[in-house]
């Protein structure tokens, strides 16, 4: 079993093991205009061990002043500049290839605006204005005739960036249609695909860990497909939370490339040290929790008292088997043990 693509342990709380907390925004620390229980709390003691806070979005829509003042209004402490998102990597991109002054069609919302006036870009809202290239980023206010702009655009062989590809975003209704939905509109219409400046591109934490001169940074997120693809194709350890988008059923099925380090209830998982998992042939042990696989299912051996650690022992029994096999073991057991456990919880069946 490859340590690389399964789960480690920490003796020590993340936040006393790491110097930076690059952190997702929806679904981690709020959904929509509230925050996630208990996040402000958690991020405020992680802040009181000396560990910095960062937030890097997919999440194009705002400009990173109006995301940190809405952080402050939830009660977590952000600067203007703890904010980074994948308008001002799409900006970069374009401001490294194009002059300054350059013509940039937005279809998206203000903080694409911002992002391209702040590399020295002009954005315009129409083919009409003459671009030289189109950026996609998600806005509540997208409209139809804008994806027409951004199609005629993409047809007459513009350069086109996509800030990110999340198909959904959460909300305190379930997931809704994201960037990605939109853009595979555009994708359908002219039959080209997107440059993607977001993650899971590494781009984003990384620039983030050098801006705040980080040495030893974790990404925490709640997308396998971003969040953390992105940690593990920046060389970084990814935590991901059970308060957004990915639950069990979807860490148990994650590809190697996608899979998380860390799992975690939510940020107070930041303040309490992870088992490590022991493997012992095809019986994994996390705390009091024993499981295999057999006969292509994930077998529960012994559930014990912590939901979290049977969900994590299923994680590396089934990893395992994934690896080995090249199949997607059977996990209806374990989830139906992790329910009589606690409910419904966060487990997402």
């Amino acid at each position: 079993m490859s340590s690389s693509s399964t789960l480690i342990g920490l003796d020590r709380a993340p936040s006393a093991e790491f110097d930076t907390v690059l952190l997702d925004l929806d679904g981690v620390v709020y959904i929509g205009p509230k925050a996630v229980d208990g996040a402000p709390e958690a991020l405020e003691r992680v802040r009181a061990e000396g560990t910095r806070t960062a937030f890097v979005t997919n999440n194009a829509s705002r400009p990173p002043r109006v995301v940190a003042e809405h952080l402050r209004e939830l009660g977590v402490h952000a600067q203007d500049d703890d904010v980074v998102n994948s308008a001002q990597a799409a900006s970069a991109l374009f401001a490294k290839r194009l002059p300054a002054g350059s013509k940039v069609l937005v279809v998206g919302g203000v903080g694409l605006y911002e992002a391209l006036e702040a590399a020295g870009l002009k954005p315009v809202g129409s083919m009409d204005d003459e671009p030289v290239a189109v950026v996609q980023g998600f806005s509540p206010d997208l409209n139809w005739q804008l994806l027409v702009e951004g199609t005629r655009a993409v047809r007459a062989g513009l350069p086109w960036i996509a800030t990110n590809m999340d198909a959904t975003v959460p909300t305190p209704y379930g997931p809704a249609p994201g960037n990605g939905t939109m853009v595979e509109a555009v994708i359908t219409a002219t039959k080209v695909q997107p440059e993607v400046a977001g993650k899971p591109q590494p781009t984003l934490f990384l620039e983030a860990a050098a801006r705040y001169g980080s040495e030893k940074a974790i990404v925490v997120g709640d997308r396998l497909d971003t969040d953390l693809e992105g940690a593990r194709a920046a060389g970084l350890v990814g935590l991901i939370v059970l308060t957004g988008v990915h639950r069990a059923t979807d860490l148990i099925a994650a590809a190697a490339h996608t899979r998380p380090h860390l799992i975690a209830r939510d940020l107070g998982g930041l303040l309490e040290p992870h088992p490590t998992p022991k493997v012992q042939g095809d019986l994994v042990t996390v705390g009091e929790s024993r499981v295999r696989v057999g006969k292509g299912a994930v077998i529960v051996i012994e559930a014990g008292s912590d939901a979290l650690d049977l969900l994590r022992a299923g994680c590396v029994a089934a990893w395992a088997y994934q690896d080995r096999y090249d199949d997607v073991a059977g996990s209806e057991a374990l989830l139906n043990e992790l329910y009589a456990m606690e409910g419904d919880g966060p487990w997402g069946r």
